[in-house]
């Protein structure tokens, strides 16, 4: 039996029908396009898959869709607007955050969470906002680099 739902993803509505198991992950990438969301481990341990569900980050690969009805989302494909990346992209490229890029959407997703909660953090406050993202190519040490690189230009 399918169900119907509402959301915002990116500024934009979406309505459709959804099976009861759908993930909030394969729902952005499969029926709506949105693949920049990464299917890592679906099983919440990578947080490749991380996303803002009404501002807050969650591990897409863990909600269901059905319980996203009348919610707000943004993944990775929301941060640039006019043809102009976000600082948080912006500086995860200058900084070199950027290697294979599987983790990033997730990371970018989770530090912008951080940012709006806590404009200027503490390089002990974005580690432990980025806790749990597993990245094999960066050593995280030009991650947290970038978020303070951002928080710096987001002032």
């Amino acid at each position: 039996m399918k169900h119907q739902i509402t959301l915002t993803v990116n500024g934009e509505q979406w309505e459709g029908e959804v099976e009861p198991h759908l993930t909030l992950l394969r729902l952005l990438r499969e029926k709506m396009g949105l693949v920049g969301t990464k299917a890592g481990c679906e099983i919440g341990e990578c947080l490749a898959c991380t996303v803002l569900l009404n501002g807050e980050p969650v591990q897409s690969c863990l909600v269901l869709a059905v319980e996203v009805d009348g919610s707000t989302v943004e993944t990775v494909e929301g941060l640039a607007a006019g043809g102009k990346l976000h600082p948080l992209q912006e500086a995860f490229i200058e900084k070199g955050a950027v290697q294979c890029g599987f983790c990033t959407p997730g990371m970018l997703m989770a530090s912008k969470a951080l940012l709006a909660r806590r404009p200027e953090p503490s390089r002990d406050e974005i580690k432990k906002a980025l806790s749990g993202h597993l990245c094999r190519c960066t050593g995280y040490e030009s991650i947290v680099a970038a978020v303070e690189l951002a928080a710096a230009r987001m002032k």
